[in-house]
């Protein structure tokens, strides 16, 4: 299964993008802001391929899709939330998207979650995060 994740808008706060699962598109998602330095728990994940497994996660206390050897981060989690306050530099996801804010998490996140556990049992899984690197937060600005 190959997941992808495209960039779309970028504000001060957060990165909207689009998740497709096998090309078909899935739901939206939701990061925090892309920045050229790491702010712990401020900073959305480079763009890149990333390997996703599922493993408890002690903070939320149930199985999670957690990204694999993200650089320079660590506990990266797709989760259901619907604002950056809910992220933690992790993918929020949902079925319906607004300034800085996804809904419908729970609902887009349970059949997300059906998907990837389904094709973890056949195959591994990689997420490719495409979009929002700091040229294109600066592009998607505009001239200041």
């Amino acid at each position: 299964m190959n997941l992808r994740l495209l960039r779309k808008t970028f504000s001060d706060v957060s990165t909207i993008g689009e998740l497709s699962v096998d090309g078909k598109p899935e739901c939206f998602t939701l990061e925090d802001k892309v920045r050229a330095v790491k702010i712990r728990g401020e900073t959305a994940i480079p763009a890149g391929i990333y390997e996703v497994t599922i493993t408890f996660s002690e903070k939320f206390k149930k199985p999670l899709p957690l990204l694999l050897n993200v650089p320079n981060f660590a506990g990266i989690r797709i989760h259901s939330g619907n604002t950056a306050a809910n992220t933690e530099g992790c993918i929020l996801v949902g079925t319906t998207q607004g300034k800085d804010h996804v809904g419908s998490s729970r609902v887009a996140f349970a059949a997300l979650f059906a998907k990837i556990e389904a094709a973890l049992k056949k195959e591994k899984i990689f997420i490719e995060v495409v979009g929002g690197t700091v040229q294109d937060v600066n592009a998607a600005a505009g001239p200041g």
